[in-house]
């Protein structure tokens, strides 16, 4: 039996697996992003932990025969956060997330530092990535930089309390801007233009490699052996991906969580930062990925929720499906870029806009042109890849915005490649952190990375590209525009 733990923006999810690949338990618990300023988004550590300790009592509780037999544990989790430790291992300040856009000035010194920066690790500085952090709070809260002896990622942190053990893995650490993507290691280089070094970092350990045992106190409160090993595990889209079974050159999937993730499976590293593509390590030996990110998606339908009064997503989607066809083209349009942008715009600054409203205009309209906004925005995430050099025709739909089977065509009518959906395809990551279990445990990949049945297929439609495609002609042309003006005041940064 193997457990998979994913640390989302959003929630921890858990899942055991048992050794023909079936899911035998699964248990959550919420979590909640902390926003002091604008641009700013962190978490406490310490609630990482409380929400894993929540969902192991309600998995141990549902399932205690299929608990007590764990042979080992893998982690997914959020990428690019910075988790800052002192010398006795205590969390300094909150994590500074993926989505936090604080550290736009600090990618500029960063380049100018570091002009290699885009050959060795494969990506444009960006504000997600945790170099730039790590420069602003060296900035900003210089005492806090001083007193840092370690820098880890948030599934690491988990790994620590696990395990005693300071260790990451190729995939995570590729999103730091500090590793050397080609050679899967630190680069002294990268990490000295931040003004830190290796004895600052974890040691790195391949994904479906033993990265550790469980703490023999943790095992004995938790009721498993403690030669329970750790696998090195992987960041939530190398995760992801493995869980879906992507592990070939040019398999790939759509994933709508908070953030929207377009990835695809290369045989060697193929780097194009100028289209802010992401050039990633797999989380297996000798594979790499190209990974187009969005910084809303899931999370935009959320947001426009709370923000028209409706009760939940379910119910906005069913407001949307029952428009006629005839009102889709004249619905408004919407940019959604609540967080700022990444691929292909990496763009802090970037806002959500609707554009087109009326009189006729209904909540229905609205959240039809969220859908087709984050699809649009994908659009152009695959736009880049294909300069890169890749090329799809099917892509796996993953993550909590795959419920929906409205959205999935829209994504197959838009991105012009079949989408298909699999049973589990909300439990991406935690299936995935778990087949890395089984694989640090002895498992074959050939055997463990075996693609889930799909359920169902979503092929384009050619009755709705032409209209489709004029409105993401407008689409693009109306983030043009606002990229002219200048950016809306925000509060001060902290100094």
């Amino acid at each position: 039996m193997y457990l998979g733990i994913d640390l989302g923006t959003s929630e921890i999810k858990l899942l055991l697996l048992d050794a023909q690949g079936q899911a035998r338990g699964r248990a959550s618990a919420p979590l909640t992003v902390q926003r002091p300023r604008p641009l700013w988004s962190e978490q406490d550590p310490a609630s990482w932990w409380t929400a894993t300790a929540q969902a192991v009592a309600a998995l141990r509780a549902s399932a205690p025969d299929a608990w007590s037999q764990i042979r080992g544990i893998g982690l997914s989790g959020q990428m690019h956060g910075a988790v800052l430790l002192d010398a006795a291992d205590r969390v300094l300040r909150p994590a500074i997330l993926w989505n936090d856009g604080r550290s736009h000035a600090e990618c500029d010194a960063l380049t100018s530092a570091a002009p290699q920066l885009a050959d060795i690790a494969g990506n444009l500085a960006m504000p997600g990535f945790t170099a730039p952090k790590l420069l602003w709070v060296r900035r900003h809260e210089p005492q806090i930089f001083d007193a840092t002896a370690t820098v880890l990622l948030p599934k690491d942190y988990l790994r620590l309390l696990l395990t005693g053990d300071k260790v990451t893995d190729p995939s995570d650490a590729a999103g730091t801007l500090w590793l050397d993507v080609a050679a899967r290691d630190w680069s002294d280089v990268l990490l000295s233009a931040c003004g830190l070094r290796r004895e600052h970092m974890p040691r790195v350990v391949e994904s479906n490699h033993v990265g550790g045992t469980l703490r023999p106190d943790l095992a004995r409160d938790w009721g498993l052996s403690p030669e329970v090993v750790v696998a090195g595990s992987a960041g939530d889209n190398a995760a992801s991906a493995i869980g879906i079974g992507a592990t070939r050159p040019g398999e790939g999937f759509l994933s709508m969580g908070t953030s929207g993730v377009l990835f695809v499976v290369n045989d060697r590293y193929r780097p194009n930062p100028a289209s802010a593509v992401h050039a990633f390590c797999h989380a297996l030996p000798g594979r790499w990925h190209q990974m187009s990110v969005m910084l809303s998606a899931a999370s935009a339908l959320r947001w426009f929720c709370h923000f028209s009064g409706a009760s939940d997503e379910a119910a906005l989607l069913t407001e949307v499906e029952a428009l006629a066809p005839q009102d889709l083209a004249t619905a408004p349009l919407f940019l959604p870029y609540l967080a700022g942008e990444r691929t292909p715009h990496n763009d802090p600054f970037a806002t959500g806009q609707f554009h087109g409203l009326t009189h006729e205009s209904t909540r229905a309209h609205g959240g039809y042109a969220v859908l087709e906004g984050v699809a649009f925005g994908m659009a152009d995430g695959l736009a880049a890849l294909q300069a890169a050099g890749t090329s799809v025709t099917e892509l796996s739909f993953v993550g909590g915005g795959s419920r929906s089977a409205y959205w999935a065509q829209l994504m197959a009518d838009v991105l012009g490649v079949d989408i298909v959906r699999h049973a589990d395809a909300d439990a991406g990551g935690a299936l995935g952190a778990a087949r890395l279990a089984w694989m640090a445990d002895g498992g074959d990949e050939r055997t463990v990375c075996q693609r889930p049945a799909v359920s169902d297929r979503f092929q384009p439609r050619a009755d709705r590209s032409a209209v489709l495609a004029a409105r993401l002609a407008r689409f693009r042309a109306l983030y043009r525009q606002q990229r002219e003006l200048p950016p809306l005041p925000t509060a001060p940064s902290a100094s």
